[in-house]
Formats: C-alpha cells, structure tokens, sequence
C-alpha cells in the first residue's frame, strides 16, 4: 500500500496544504491534485498536475499557479540556508578561477578591430574597436587608451534589470551603425535596436519580437531581420529601409509549416543574404544578392524529408554542405548564377569514417571542421578537393572555430581546449601552415595540469554497444571505488559534449570527485548514426547508455553505488528523469536543469511553439499511436512510481519557452506525492528568466555553487 501518497492526499485539501516547520528539515509546499483525464488513441493518460499549465500562457497570472511556485522558492531558500557558507566557499573558489578583467583576442573586421571585454566586477561584457593603422595591427593592443572607442556597454544596457541577454551584433558598411537585440525577459523574443556609432544614439524605431540577428545590405540602407510568431516560431524575414516606418516593411519570405523555423545570415563573402527555414531533420535554403536588397530570393534545392543542407558562398560559387549522399554529409559546389541540385559537383565526398559538421568558404580557402574516430578537425580544402589537418596532440580534446568575420583572411582563428588545457586561442597561417597561440585561459588562483589524469574509456551498453566516457580527475584521487564521481550526460538532437575545460568542475575534481562525461547515444560525437541511434524509437537507448555507463563506472572501481552525483539539463533533464526511474539506488545526488520531463504531454500539445519541429526528433503521438505508447513507456514524469527517489536540485524558468515552467513543477510535484523517502527535493523557478537561468557572469556562477553544495551536502561531503 502506497501509505505515503496516501497520507499526502489526506491532507491535500486546498492548492498548497499547510507548511509547518520543524527543527529537523523544512516542510515543503504540497501541490492540490485536481483530476484531469484525457483519452488519446483509446489510451487514458491522466494528469492531476495538468492545472499547473496556465491557460493564458504565455502570459503567467493564475494566482493558484505563481502561489504554488512562490512557495516552492520559499521551500528552495529554507533548505539552501544552512549552507549557505558552503555556497559562498565554492562561489568564491570558482569567481577566483575566473579573469576579473578578461577580454577577447583582437580580431580585424575591415577598417576596424574589435574586441570584447570584461571590466572588474561587472555582469555583462563591454564591446571596443580601434582603427586599424601604421601602429596597429590585430595582433597588437591600440596605439593609446584614448584610441579605443566604446561601441556596445552591455552593463549600461543591462542596468536596473533582473535579467540581460544581447543577440546579434551586426555592423553596416559603413562602419557607423550597429544593428543588435536585447531580452530583458528570458523569453527569447528580442527587440532589435539600430546605434549609430557616430553619435551614440539610437534610431527612433525599436523592432520587437524578434530573433535579435540581422543583416545589412551592402549599401547600408536596409536591413533584414527575422520576428517570431505569437507561439514563438521564427517564421517571417523583412526588410526594414532606414528612415522609413517599421510597419512599411517588406515581407521577404515567410514560412508557413509549424514544423519550421526560420534563420538569416550572410556568407562568408558577404555578397549574399541567406534564408534558411528548418526542421530538425529537413532543410530548405534560399538566397539573396545584398546588393540586390529588394531582388527575389533564389532556392537552391526544394525541401524534401530527411534532406538537411548549408549554403555559403566562395569566389563565384556555392559550397554547400549536404547530406543526400552520405549521412555524415559531403561537400558540392554549384556556380553563383544557376545553383540548383542539378549544378551540383563533388568538393568532399561524404565518409562513414569522417562525419563533416561545418564548413567556412573563404575567399582563398574551404575550411572543414570534421569528426574522425570521434575526435574533432580542421582541414584546409584546395581547389580540387584535396585537404590537410591541423594537428594537436592530446589524445581527447575540444576544437571549434573562432571568430572569423573577414572573406579572405592570412590566418584562421581556431580554439582549443581539453579536459586539462585551459581554453586556447591559434591563428592557423595558411601560407606556412605555422599555429600561432594567441592567449591562453588564465586562472587567477592558479591551475597545474600536472596534477590531473585524463582518461577515455568504453562502456558496453546492454546490445553490446561501446559507448564513450571522457574522465577527469586528481592523480591522488584513490582507483580502488571509494571516490565520489559526477556524471554529465545529454544525448539529443545530435548535440556533442565534448571534452573542454571548465573552471567549475574543478571544485568537485579538487574535493576527490572523478568527473565523467558520458557520450551516450542521441548525440553524434561518433557520427550521424550515432544521433539516429538515440531519437524517435530508439530514444530509450539514450537513457540506458548513461545507466550502463555508470555501472561500468562502478565495475571498473572509479566509484561506487550511491556515490555518484549526476546532472543534464533540457533535454539532458530528460535523461537525469529517466535515470532516476531506470536505477533510483545507483545516484547520490541528482541536478535537473530546466528539465523536459513531460514529454508525452509536450508533444500532445501542438499550440506550443517548439512542438512541431520536435516530433522528428521525439514522434507525433497526436498522430500515432505507436509514437504515444514508445513515448509515454519512457516519458520521466508518466514514469514516476512510489519509490525511494535520489536527492533532486531542481530549477525552471518562468519565461522559458523551450522548456516551459510546468514541466519542472508538475515533476517535482508527482515525486514529492509519491517518493517514499525523506532524501531533499527542491525547485526554484527564476520567475524573471528563462532557459539559460541567470544572465550575468557572476550569477549564472553562484547558481553553479549552489548546485554543488546541494550535492556536496545530500552525499555527506561537504568540508
């Protein structure tokens, strides 16, 4: 009998029952249970959490609801108090590995070079240029301070605001205006704004609801962007003409498929404006000559299912990343002037051994960032297709491009990074082939790389698969299974979780933790198969490669049962929800970051916006009642049973459109109903942010503290 579920329901008589306090363990807030059944496919699916949804979202005004998720921060803040000093102590520790004053390496974009900027104690970065003269190059600082000119403060524009996020830093040909968009909400939908650099004032029109990315022409006088729809979909590209009114603008193209999402950017050789509108299976790309502003677009290739492609431009061709041969996709060219699939010639044929993940046409080069083995590189492709890596020498590593705004530049800006190396920046010269360090990461309170071991390993999953894990630890820390281990893992939407260098997790490896990163299926860190191998009907190999990877973890004596702390957040939530129903015994403590847990429910509901470009990725279970049972056989929050459920630090965002709010609260809500042990549960909602929590530098870090003096202290170890 289920005498704690129960008991709870007994005294469940009202939206939040009575909260009493005890001296041994704050009491929390306890969610009313109001019936709500719905039958799909002749399936009954139940949902006593469902009033947590508010109707009016995404307008959040329930009373019940904010009451509910007011209570539970309450709950939150009662349970983070005593360690409070903890929280400082690791908060401290990692704002110390941090540069108080860390600024970007220079790079040259035409007349100007910039560079982006931290200033001692501040949130948001400051963004600079120089004019580029006899004295100055971008290898070097300006000629005198009175030469570097503010072009964007982020911390002005962030004052007397909760939250900040910049996207989009666009400036004309001109050199004398900057396109850019603010979010002071977290909700994702951006106000575009136009600065002129001259006078530092701002235009008189503010675009709003918009993806914040923008693209001028080249005579500088109109400027694309994208806005989203009311359910948050970007759908739409205008042109908006300087000194015109924003309600005159010019629809360029607009998309009407839910299930896609438009984007704009230019190319490389900033001849061309590119629309491209997406699934997260199908691709669809258009062009636009930006000195033709108000041409037609031009398609390249009709959208047709499971193709996916990108388009840049290189001298007076496309190069064109695609995926019709192979699925780890192949490199063709098409002329300028007729670039449809018929035009199309071989540059890179696709590989079951090299899994292509990006390209950049430069004028003089095709560079190519690829995966071989499961290890990331750069190769420089000539004219006949012919290409050479840039070597590194670790064993395991991270490499990605940096900024590289010019068509035809000397060098390529590449970083690095390992598990050990602080983040790297190179200049590749073409000419000579030499690799030149442009800065490495400091750490202010000091970091030797001598004191850790890497180590890559193969977990067997249950079919037999080998799975992955990058390991990080101290040379002192004890291979006989007695170490605590925290375990990261993902695995959606073919997203890599590569091994690079992160300041925070020191603080557990320095404490004896052994730090994993399992590279679970579902990602496509070993190739597309990789990411097929972990979506839609083989999801749940996703969720069993991160338990099988712990039990090898555990067999192989880098820790032991009970002892392992993990944490995913999104659809890396999912994964941490499917944990703890798969082996609840096997974690110690459990971080669920804006975790998508209700899925079932989710992809029910198509008038969210994200709904129906996922089911790709998850299924259509409005449509299939195949998809609805695989999906709710799994779905974390359809899964809970009465159990023993691990420790949980739980966050969510109110304004979160890719994860909504209820999701996290309904979860914690059904385990709290049901768990049968007295382990922390806590939830805290940011009530004014979104999916990425906390905007400033300082508090996204102190909300990384907080999370682990919640494990440190659910697993006994705190100092």
């Amino acid at each position: 009998m289920r005498l704690v579920p129960l008991l709870i329901s007994l005294i469940c008589c009202s939206t939040l029952a009575e909260m009493t306090e005890t001296n041994e363990s704050p009491q929390p807030p306890i969610a009313d249970r109001r019936e709500h059944v719905r039958d799909i496919h002749g399936i009954e699916i139940k949902d006593p959490y469902f009033w947590l949804k508010d109707s009016t979202y995404p307008l959040v005004d329930d009373q019940d609801i904010l009451d509910y998720l007011v209570a539970e921060n309450e709950h939150f803040e009662r349970h983070m108090a005593p360690l409070r000093d903890l929280t400082e102590q690791l908060f401290q520790e990692i704002k110390g590995r941090q540069v108080e004053d860390e600024s970007s390496v220079p790079v040259k974009d035409g007349r100007y070079i910039y560079q982006s900027r931290y200033l001692p104690e501040k949130q948001y970065r400051q963004h600079v240029r120089w004019l580029v003269n006899s004295q100055s190059s971008e290898n070097e600082l300006p000629p005198s301070a009175s030469d570097v000119k503010v072009v964007l403060d982020e911390n002005v524009l962030a004052e007397d605001n909760d939250y900040f996020r910049r996207r989009g830093f666009s400036i004309d040909p001109t050199d004398g205006l900057l396109a850019y968009g603010v979010d002071f909400s977290g909700n994702e939908r951006y106000t575009l704004r136009v600065l002129d650099l001259t006078t530092n004032e701002h235009s008189p029109f503010e675009i709003p609801n918009t993806t914040g990315e923008s693209v001028w022409s080249n005579d500088g006088k109109h400027l694309f962007y994208v806005v989203n729809n009311e359910n948050w979909r970007p759908f739409r590209v205008l042109r908006h003409t300087l000194g015109t009114n924003t309600d005159e603008d010019i629809v360029v193209y607009e998309e009407h498929d839910d299930g896609f999402f438009v984007d704009i950017d230019r190319s490389t050789s900033r001849d061309f404006l590119i629309v491209s509108t997406a699934s997260n299976v199908t691709s669809e790309v258009r062009v636009l000559s930006l000195d033709s502003p108000d041409a037609d677009l031009t398609l390249i290739a009709p959208r047709r299912a499971k193709h996916e492609y990108e388009v840049d431009h290189h001298r007076n061709q496309f190069v064109i990343r695609t995926n019709d041969q192979n699925k780890n996709f192949s490199l063709v060219v098409a002329p300028e002037n007729d670039p449809t699939i018929d035009q199309w010639q071989s540059l890179l044929e696709g590989s079951d051994a090299l899994y292509i993940t990006d390209v950049r046409a430069f004028e003089s080069h095709v560079v190519v960032a690829a995966r071989e083995n499961g290890l990331e590189n750069i190769q420089i492709l000539d004219d006949t297709g012919h290409h050479k890596s840039i070597p590194f020498s670790e064993s395991t590593y991270s490499l990605w491009f940096g900024s590289n705004p010019e068509s035809d530049p000397d060098v390529l800006r590449i970083e690095y990074s390992s598990l050990t190396t602080p983040e790297t920046t190179y200049d590749y010269e073409f000419e000579t082939g030499n690799l030149n360090v442009r800065k490495v990461q400091q750490i202010p309170s000091g970091h030797d790389p001598q004191h850790y071991v890497t180590d890559r390993a193969f977990a067997t999953a249950r079919d037999g698969v080998q799975v992955p894990i990058s390991l990080l630890y101290r040379k002192d820390t004890p291979r006989d299974g007695t170490a605590p281990l925290y375990l990261y893992g993902y695995g959606a939407y073919g997203a890599t979780m590569d091994p690079y260098f992160r300041t925070t997790i020191l603080s557990m490896v320095d404490r004896g933790f052994v730090y994993a990163i399992a590279h679970i299926r579902g990602g496509s860190e070993l190739g597309y198969h990789w990411y097929e191998s972990g979506k839609l009907r083989n999801r749940t190999n996703t969720f069993n490669d991160f338990v099988d990877v712990a039990r090898f973890l555990i067999e192989a004596q880098y820790t032991a049962t009970g002892r392992i702390a993990i944490a995913g957040g999104s659809a890396g939530g999912s994964l941490m929800g499917a944990a703890i129903n798969q082996a609840p015994k096997l974690w110690g403590a459990v971080a669920a970051h804006v975790p998508f847990v209700d899925i079932l429910n989710t992809m029910l509901d198509d008038s969210l916006p994200l709904t129906p470009i996922e089911w790709p990725e998850w299924g259509n279970p409005i449509e299939s009642k195949e998809d609805l049972e695989y999906i709710l056989s799994y779905s974390p929050y359809d899964q809970l049973r009465a159990t023993e459920y691990p420790p949980l630090f739980v966050t969510a965002g109110l304004n979160d459109p890719r994860v909504t709010y209820w999701e996290p609260a309904k979860w914690v809500a059904k385990i709290r109903y049901l768990k049968t042990d007295d382990n922390p549960l806590i939830l805290k909602t940011e009530m004014g942010a979104g999916h990425g929590g906390k905007s400033g530098r300082y508090d996204s870090l102190r909300e990384v503290a907080e999370e682990y003096a919640f494990m440190l202290t659910a697993m006994d170890l705190a100092d």
